[in-house]
């Protein structure tokens, strides 16, 4: 394995930390204060403008390989130092969730017109989308339990249901929901489920609220969704019927690099909070970084962070030369891992800060809510683990003694 970067991948990653320094991290304060001044789901201007830079600066789509030429592997680390800041700096380049996951599962399964529709106004950055699939009254880390139903009629098909955990619907650029439900109930297990576009402005779409994340409210939101006799043209499907499942297996591998690398930024950036804050905060006759349980902390922090670095690393590797479906099990691995480190490393520099650490005015209180809503977006980590201890017992052991020739024959 050769984790060496390229030096057009080189080249990305200064211009991005050249942008983070000189617009990004300038452009928090602004934008929460847009925030509080105007609503919390009102767009900051500084974002368009934030869009516009990156543009100018190559900092566009970077996310998606055909576009960009940066592999899975070299692409995590531009979204890692966009982890940094998670909220501003991943739409600013147009690698924001969930638009990176819709715009994918367009360009995998769109038709033409589906496209020219809605991947290219995505893919320009004039809209934004959202993924409707969790649902609040079955236990949706199993994605056959879904219930909102997909039902033809003629050229158009119904659907019913109610969905939450919505993120990005509360923007009013979000235009349309990629929706999953079920089109065939007596299929097979795993061929009941489709996906469809729903565009926002549909009658009978109802965004019920806004949900909070231990209390804060992000711009884009996270909805509760009711969809009561939703009428769509039949040529919004995805695929074919009972291509859902798939589809939902397909967004996920290279999603969750992303989202890694960016848990990943968040720690990275935490540490180096506590690190400051170590330096410069004196108690009991001595700076905090002189305290040998403080440097437990910041220690333990390095060698966290550069494990899970590198787990997520093989893990983007594996995807660029066999799939997703090549590397099942460190997907499902870097999904447990990378939030978990995040969620340690920011608790231990809040615990450095002290009360100042669960205020806002540094990014680690926020920080930790999203590190730990990472453990159950996408599946929460006790589904992964099963993923990945099914694996593993599937896989033999060399401990095993070799079976002779003559016992298989007999065997036989």
């Amino acid at each position: 394995m050769d984790f060496d970067l390229s030096p057009s991948a080189q080249d990305a990653c200064a211009r991005m930390w050249d942008f983070m320094r000189e617009e990004v991290f300038p452009a928090e304060e602004p934008y929460a204060r847009h925030l509080h001044e105007h609503g919390r789901h009102s767009l900051p201007p500084v974002i368009e403008e934030l869009k516009d830079s990156a543009r100018r600066r190559g900092l566009w789509n970077l996310f998606l390989p055909q576009l960009s030429g940066l592999s899975n592997l070299e692409y995590a680390s531009v979204a890692e130092i966009s982890g940094w800041s998670p909220v501003i700096a991943p739409e600013a380049i147009n690698c924001q969730a969930p638009d990176t996951g819709n715009m994918e599962t367009l360009h995998l399964f769109g038709t033409d017109e589906q496209k020219k529709q809605w991947l290219e106004p995505l893919l320009e950055g004039e809209i934004r989308s959202a993924f409707a699939m969790t649902e609040p009254d079955v236990a949706s880390s199993d994605a056959t339990n879904i219930r909102t139903t997909i039902q033809r009629d003629g050229d158009e098909y119904v659907i019913n249901g109610r969905k939450w955990w919505t993120s990005g619907a509360m923007d009013e650029r979000c235009q349309v929901f990629i929706l999953m439900g079920k089109t065939d109930p007596s299929a097979s297990t795993h061929r009941q489920q489709s996906m469809i576009l729903v565009p926002r402005e549909t009658p009978g779409v109802q965004i019920r609220r806004d949900l909070p994340i231990f209390g804060f409210h992000d711009q884009h939101g996270h909805a509760e969704i009711t969809f009561d006799d939703v009428r769509v043209p039949a040529g919004n499907l995805l695929a074919q019927e009972g291509d859902g499942f798939m589809i939902a297996q397909a967004r996920l591998g290279p999603g969750r690099i992303h989202h890694a690398m960016r848990a990943i930024g968040m720690a990275e950036r935490a540490l180096a909070l506590m690190v400051d804050r170590a330096k410069d905060r004196v108690a009991f006759g001595s700076a905090l970084a002189d305290k040998g349980v403080v440097q437990e902390l910041i220690a333990q922090s390095r060698i966290d962070i550069d494990q899970a670095r590198l787990l997520v690393y093989k893990t983007a590797w594996l995807i660029d030369r066999h799939g997703a479906g090549g590397a099942r099990t460190e997907i499902a691995a870097i999904k447990v891992a990378a939030p978990a480190v995040a969620t340690r490393v920011i608790d231990r520099a809040i615990e450095v800060f002290g009360g100042a650490g669960v205020t806002d005015d540094t990014p680690l209180a926020y920080f930790y809510a999203w590190a730990r809503i990472l453990r159950i977006v996408d599946g929460p980590d006790a589904v992964h683990r099963r993923t990945i201890a099914r694996e593993e017992l599937r896989r033999g052991t060399p401990m095993a003694p070799a079976e002779a020739p003559a016992q298989r024959k007999e065997a036989r």
